[in-house]
């Protein structure tokens, strides 16, 4: 009596598990128009629930993943490339106090490494432990090595250990399957940001040379991109059929996204065209990326959502989710997208906003706010997204209709509001 009235109270929250994939854009998934890469199970997921047709996030990872765990634009917290800055409350964090057990798996790299810490003024970033997560299994916290055949991990019953023979994403699952195994009757939330289909190009087990594969060879050649896309995929597949297996399935939501553009060396096809990677880069190929969301009884299947969502959206959206009431003092700057899921459209970001210094390679600091149609940059250049995708001819602002004028001088305003 106890153990049913138990679960019944537990699961009035419902589970969210979170995968983000590295250096995937928008054009890389079938069912959004790709068709270089087979991703059978994505297709599925988004055809049984809604994807995203406007989801931006900033062109580079470590932007990316501090942008969507704490809400915020990366003008106010954002302090170097490889780092998350410990006073930081995460998803992790307001989860976890809801009552959630959380794990995360897959790609940390949000400590620092020396180099990193020292290029934000000697500090350093933040372990998994301290930003809100119960349980992990990690490629670079503090440590480097392989991501994908004989991975060297950091988990927290393990330590650092190297896994000779064997290949990260596939220890990363078993992780989860173990995690959701032992807390299907209570409210758990899964962080997800994968190693694939970033660099280095290798072999994944699905491929015959992978059994004599030298994970130290230097290997990185693109023509592997297609197969670490599909082993992605069926990453993906495995998951879902696992909270399917344990009976968990219509009080689970999984949302899919990538965490910026997909990779320069890489092509691929996508509506008749040839889009070639931009990650790194401000433009659409830099930072429009595929969006899904997946909750059985709760999102109509075959939902197409064409608002704009940006990665501050995501920590209100899962605080809704989970019944948590946004305060004011969390600060946040994104818009729960969660009324969206349910067919309520009545509260949608009319443009997306963007402070790009990642303090890493060769890239230089923009700010810029764009809408579906519209971009303007912190320095005045301006662009039509619809005719000008690759941004190569700015528009003279001095010549523009007034309705247009009103649009340069409502992204002016937001460009001052978050660059002061």
């Amino acid at each position: 009596m106890w153990l049913s009235c138990h679960i019944a109270l537990s699961q009035e929250k419902p589970n969210i598990i979170l995968i983000m994939a590295d250096d995937l854009g928008y054009e890389t998934l079938s069912v959004n128009g790709g068709s270089s890469y087979s991703t059978p199970n994505l297709d599925q997921l988004a055809l049984g629930g809604m994807r995203f047709d406007q989801c931006y996030a900033t062109p580079l990872c470590t932007p990316s993943r501090v942008q969507i765990m704490t809400g915020k634009y990366n003008n106010r917290n954002y302090i170097g490339f490889g780092l998350l800055d410990p006073s930081e409350k995460t998803f992790g964090h307001y989860l976890q106090d809801a009552g959630y057990e959380n794990l995360v798996v897959g790609k940390w790299q949000l400590l620092g490494n020396s180099v990193q810490q020292k290029l934000a003024g000697n500090r350093a970033g933040t372990t998994p432990e301290k930003a809100g997560f119960d349980d992990y299994c990690l490629w670079q916290i503090n440590t480097l090595g392989s991501r994908y055949k004989d991975p060297t991990l950091s988990s927290k019953e393990g330590g650092v250990e190297t896994h000779t023979g064997k290949y990260g994403p596939d220890i990363f699952v078993e992780k989860i399957f173990t995690f959701i195994e032992k807390n299907k009757n209570d409210p758990f939330f899964i962080y997800y940001p994968m190693v694939l289909a970033h660099d280095p190009f290798v072999p994944t087990p699905s491929n015959p040379e992978f059994l004599n594969f030298d994970a130290k060879s230097g290997t990185n050649d693109p023509k592997y991109f297609g197969e670490m896309v599909a082993y992605m995929d069926h990453i993906v597949g495995k998951l879902v059929q696992k909270v399917d297996d344990m009976g968990i399935r219509e009080n689970t939501l999984i949302l899919f996204v990538g965490d910026n553009g997909t990779d320069r060396d890489v092509a691929s096809r996508f509506k008749g065209s040839l889009v070639q990677g931009k990650k790194g880069y401000t433009t659409n190929a830099g930072t429009h990326v595929p969006l899904i969301a997946n909750w059985p009884r709760k999102i109509a299947a075959g939902m197409v959502n064409k608002n704009l969502i940006d990665f501050t959206d995501f920590l209100p959206t899962l605080l809704q989710v989970a019944n948590v009431k946004e305060k004011k003092s969390m600060a946040l700057d994104g818009v729960s997208f969660y009324p969206q899921l349910l067919g309520d459209n009545s509260d949608i970001r009319e443009w997306v906003f963007c402070h790009y210094d990642p303090n890493w390679g060769k890239f230089k600091p923009q700010s810029y706010v764009q809408n579906k149609k519209w971009k303007l940059y912190d320095n005045g250049d301006f662009f039509n997204l619809e005719q000008d995708k690759l941004e190569k001819n700015p528009i003279d602002i001095s010549s523009v209709t007034r309705e247009i004028d009103a649009i340069v001088d409502k992204f002016k305003n937001v460009l001052n509001t978050y660059n002061k």
